[in-house]
């Protein structure tokens, strides 16, 4: 499963883990189903009220949950109650899953050694306590080698990924707000600069398409930047896959992206196959 051009191949991610754009986000069948295939998938992280981790996008329940208010003023307990919620907002039969149930369903599952899933912090300056991390990563631990952890707050990531063996982290600079002003200010090479300089332990960097684009338009390459620092860059995120696309399909392509964020894989891989 892999987007080729010009003899150069990019993994498709399963954003939120999706494989088609019909897909309701993060079900566990569609999941374990990467990671059995040995895909390449995306899962966020928002912390709960009793101290774990939703596996959600959203602050808030409403959008994609059969809930209702903020997931921080919710247990652990009222969470396991809930269901998720089509791409229409209609409930469906899966549950919401919380990070130590994502564990443990990959444990018990198949997964190919080529399997990667990206659990995205959504989390910024939060402050977490012990009973917090030793939970994180009491969970991961028997996955880890499988797993990545990434975010835009690289201290909270290196918190949470303290001690546990194999599991790598990666950093999405685009989405931390310590890095917004040289962002904006269009000094490419300062801002990749700052951003091993935040988090000099990353593996892997994750790009908003539109700075990359950005960047290229200005002349700079940043993939290539972040290439010459040891660094795979992921793009994000093509929401979808129609003829349209194709030209930022191919650009990025051309630009040499690792790995490049869809909430339409299959779409993806279709329309690469046109290039």
């Amino acid at each position: 499963m892999w987007l080729e051009y010009a003899g150069h191949r990019a993994r498709p991610k399963w954003h939120r883990g999706r494989r088609r754009a019909s897909d309701t986000v993060f079900t566990g069948a569609r999941i374990g189903e990467g990671m059995a295939a040995g895909a390449s998938v995306e899962v966020d992280l928002v912390q709960h009220g009793s101290g774990g981790f939703a596996v959600l996008h959203d602050d808030t329940l409403d959008r994609e949950t059969t809930g209702t208010g903020a997931v921080a003023h919710h247990t652990a307990a009222d969470l396991h109650r809930l269901k998720l919620r089509d791409n229409a907002g209609n409930p469906t039969d899966h549950p919401l899953m919380l990070f130590d149930d994502l564990c443990a369903m990959v444990a018990g599952g198949m997964v190919h050694p080529d399997a990667l899933l990206q659990l995205d912090l959504k989390e910024q300056g939060t402050i977490f306590t012990a009973a917090d991390v030793t939970g994180f990563q009491h969970a991961v631990t028997p996955v880890a080698a499988n797993m990545i952890l990434t975010g835009g707050d690289p201290d909270a990531v290196a918190l949470l990924s303290s001690h546990v063996e194999g599991l790598r982290t990666g950093y999405d600079p685009c989405e931390d707000p310590d890095l917004s002003g040289v962002r904006a200010s269009g000094d490419y090479a300062e801002f990749v600069r700052a951003a091993c300089a935040a988090a000099p332990d990353a593996k892997f960097i994750y790009l908003d398409i539109r700075f990359v684009l950005a960047a290229d338009a200005a002349g700079f390459d940043v993939i290539a930047a972040f290439h010459q620092t040891g660094r795979p860059v992921d793009a994000w995120t093509m929401r979808d896959a129609r003829p349209e696309r194709r030209d930022v399909l191919r650009r990025l392509l051309e630009l040499g992206a690792d790995q490049i964020t869809t909430d339409d894989p299959d779409g993806l891989l279709a329309l690469a196959a046109t290039l």
